[in-house]
């Protein structure tokens, strides 16, 4: 049959289908009718759907699944052909398609069940508004029945794919974990752990990647973590030591996704998570999984986030532990790595006193300093830098620091196109003249700091908090003799008049003292801001 014969014997076999669609004594004229809407929508996707559409027949596809068994797999093959078509998956919502084919999942022909997963997934991808009518049924709670009794790998897998779908609107995420996926999932990854056949193994990351996906939502998250009681919580231990990088990436991940709140964090902490992390990353020391090692670190960064938890990490070691890392030679695992130790140093002012004295370290730190072919790499090493002076305020951390020649660092860090590193190397340098200006006096020289705060004086795009913190730190220069000569040398005189009539007070009243200084002599005053 040629195109144009398919496309204009449809309308005949579209009123075939309304009239026969739910006579089962009709079956033969029903296969041939959705055979011949299969041609034509092989022929002219666009074209068919709209005479399908047009025609009302949907719904009677719905009732041919329901009461025609010979004819619903010919049905399923047919929406999942139809579903290709983004503006036909609403209207297939709307008449009550997927629900009629949720039952076929439960067909033990393997056919029959991949074109109803097919279908279902397709119809509901990306499709938020299939998505949002889905959630007023009760799919999520007939899905997790299926999943429960699946016992064939197909079918699990399917339902598993299909449920993945589905998980990407958050309304059915809760359904979902209220109709207690989570347990299913948990089982089928004990029941594959020991497995290394390929099956078991897709099988086990479907599991995972459901279970990540359902961790993505607020109120879904919060009830399957549950205080720490949780199935997916309880099982966590058991996926970090396991052999499977699969359940080694779920446990970190998981970790991560429920520190979103302080409360899960410090809950967590308390339960001793902390050092199952660390013992995951230790084992992945020595050509480890990057991807582990990244998803471990960001759960160790999220976790040390609240105050009480830096505390308690730091009594219990946790810094001295993940310096055993620094040998890493992956940026992906030395970027987290240096967010790690700078989340868990942030106002703590013992542990920025330790780290920043430890020579191997900060060799190690000034190395990474300089990874100008990583620059995430580069910018975290420097913000470290700058926040063990910042919460040290140590005269032997400023000793230590100028020892690896980190200043130099910090005063490029002042010229960053980051707002925030600007601000934070200005304060750094602040506290480091503060403290001892004799110790980084000739840093500062030769790194040219007196030129690099007159550009940042004089630049009209410079920001009032970065000019502000600029003021600070010069006023603090003009302890130095030969500091003070090069400021007067550069003609500074003429940017600080110039800020007087900057728009910003907390900028003027700086600028106004700054020339004071300058004029009458050093004030011998400390100027920096924690």
């Amino acid at each position: 049959m040629s195109k144009p014969i398919i496309i204009e014997s449809l309308s005949y076999h579209l009123e075939c289908l309304k009239l026969h669609g739910s006579q089962a004594d009709d079956e033969e004229k029903i296969l041939e009718s959705l055979n011949v809407i299969l041609l034509a929508l092989n022929e002219d996707k666009q074209r068919t759907s709209i005479l399908l559409k047009d025609s009302d027949v949907l719904p009677v596809l719905a009732q041919i699944i329901r009461n025609n068994v010979g004819c619903a797999e010919k049905v399923a093959q047919l929406l999942a052909e139809l579903a290709k078509n983004e503006e036909m998956r609403k209207p297939c919502i709307d008449a009550g398609l997927v629900l009629a084919l949720v039952p076929l999942l439960e067909s033990t022909d393997q056919v029959t069940l991949l074109h109803a997963g097919r279908a279902i997934g397709r119809i509901c991808c990306e499709n938020s508004i299939a998505k949002e009518v889905l959630s007023k049924t009760k799919i999520s709670e007939q899905l997790v029945k299926q999943m429960k009794r699946a016992e064939i790998h197909e079918r699990m897998e399917l339902i598993t794919e299909v449920l993945q779908i589905l998980s990407e609107n958050d309304t059915l995420k809760l359904q979902l974990v209220e109709a207690g996926v989570q347990e299913t999932l948990c089982e089928i990854l004990l029941r594959y752990e020991d497995g290394s056949k390929a099956e078991n193994v897709c099988s086990m990351k479907g599991a995972t990647d459901l279970i990540i996906s359902l961790l993505h939502g607020d109120e879904s998250m919060q009830k399957l973590f549950d205080d720490g009681r949780g199935t997916v919580y309880q099982n966590i231990p058991a996926w970090l030591s396991s052999k499977h990088i699969h359940l080694q990436m779920a446990g970190a991940l998981a970790i991560a996704n429920f520190a979103r709140n302080d409360g899960n964090c410090i809950r967590m902490v308390q339960l001793g998570v902390v050092h199952q992390l660390l013992d995951l990353l230790e084992q992945h020391l020595e050509n480890g999984d990057v991807s582990v090692q990244h998803a471990a670190l960001s759960a160790l960064r999220n976790l040390a986030i609240p105050v009480m938890n830096k505390v308690q990490m730091l009594e219990e070691g946790v810094a001295d532990r993940i310096q055993m890392l620094l040998r890493s030679e992956m940026p992906p695992v030395q970027f987290k790595l240096l967010g790690t130790l700078r989340m868990i140093t942030d106002g703590q002012a013992d542990a920025a006193k330790v780290l920043g004295q430890d020579p191997i370290f900060l060799n190690r730190l000034v190395q990474w300093c300089e990874a100008r072919d990583h620059a995430g790499v580069c910018g975290e090493a420097n913000r470290l830098l700058a926040s063990l002076l910042r919460h040290s305020k140590s005269q032997e951390v400023v000793k230590a620091v100028q020892e690896v020649q980190g200043m130099k660092y910090l005063v490029s860090m002042t010229t960053s196109e980051h707002v925030i590193m600007q601000n934070e190397a200005l304060i750094a340098l602040s506290i480091a003249s503060a403290i001892d200006l004799g110790v980084v006096e000739e840093s500062f020289i030769e790194s040219d700091l007196v030129q690099v705060l007159h550009k940042l004086l004089r630049r009209e795009t410079v920001g009032p908090e970065v000019k502000y913190n600029s003021l600070s730190l010069f006023c603090n220069l003009l302890n130095s003799d030969e500091l003070r000569h090069q400021v007067e040398e550069s003609n500074m005189k003429e940017a600080l008049e110039k800020l007087h009539s900057h728009s910003n007070a907390s900028v003027v009243k700086q600028a106004v003292k700054a020339l004071q200084i300058l004029r009458n002599g050093s004030l011998h005053h400390s100027h920096f801001f924690a």
